[in-house]
């Protein structure tokens, strides 16, 4: 179907089309500290005619439990069940899905969001303080371990060699350990500039194990597939909300989803 300019006229017929509304959060809800003019006055508006909200985010350094403190102070309603984040989606496929080993641990390059929803459903997680210098004389103390059973990696805003090279020395020595990106977004929007997204510290350890990883996040289809299984979703009575082709609208598209 050709791309349609939404306007006044024909608004609320495009509304009605569906049950529910996927909304990405960065730049679309809020560009940075900042909530986006009309975001709260439009969700309400949804919510009084009835429509299911579900906040999808390729963002993994955050919670959930910690968005619905974000979405408070921004004055946009939302609860713990409608927020569904890349780090949460990775969780929710290796406890259902991969139905992961817990006996296993999971290494994970990320923030303190992504461990939080790992360990919610019974995934111990390594790795956070593995931030000590590494030099050319201490690199035999990294070694692989038996009882890594995945590396997972985000967005971490405390990256070191040290994680990098242990998630590498995991990866490359064990091929049943299993490699999970939360997404692979290239650049991370800031309040001023755009910055390296997860998926530019993904390329490492992708270049130096000549491994794929599976990547949860928009617009991989991983994701909408835990959305839908978790949300009980119409895919054809849904609708995509986003700012970015490349994940939020290709994402939609793909999952035969209708996008704006």
């Amino acid at each position: 179907m050709a791309p349609t300019k939404l306007s006044t006229h024909n608004a609320n017929a495009f509304v009605d089309q569906f049950d529910t509304f996927l909304f990405d959060c960065d730049g679309v809800l809020w560009r940075g500290p900042t909530v986006i003019d009309g975001v709260p006055e439009t969700l309400a508006m949804l919510r009084s005619k009835g429509k299911r909200l579900i906040f999808v985010t390729n963002n993994s350094s955050t919670s959930r439990s910690d968005y619905v403190h974000k979405f408070t102070k921004l004055g946009i309603q939302a609860s713990v069940d409608e927020i569904f984040s890349s780090a949460y989606a990775t969780a929710v496929y290796l406890h259902d899905v991969a139905k992961f080993d817990t006996a296993k641990k999971a290494y994970v390059i990320g923030g303190n969001g992504l461990r939080h929803e790992l360990e919610a459903v019974g995934i111990t997680t390594l790795g956070k303080s593995d931030t000590q210098n590494i030099t050319p004389a201490t690199l035999d103390e990294i070694v692989p371990s038996a009882d890594i059973g995945a590396v997972v990696c985000g967005l971490d805003y405390d990256i070191s060699y040290r994680k990098l090279a242990t998630a590498h020395v995991n990866l490359a020595n064990n091929p049943d350990c299993l490699f999970i990106a939360t997404n692979d977004d290239r650049t991370l929007p800031g309040g001023k500039h755009m910055y390296p997204g997860s998926g530019s510290l993904l390329s490492v350890l992708t270049h130096s194990t000549q491994r794929a990883p599976l990547v949860m996040g928009k617009p991989n289809p991983t994701m909408l597939k835990c959305v839908i299984q978790k949300c009980a979703l119409d895919p054809p009575r849904t609708c995509m909300v986003g700012d970015r082709l490349d994940t939020d609208i290709l994402f939609g598209i793909s999952g035969g989803l209708s996008t704006l």
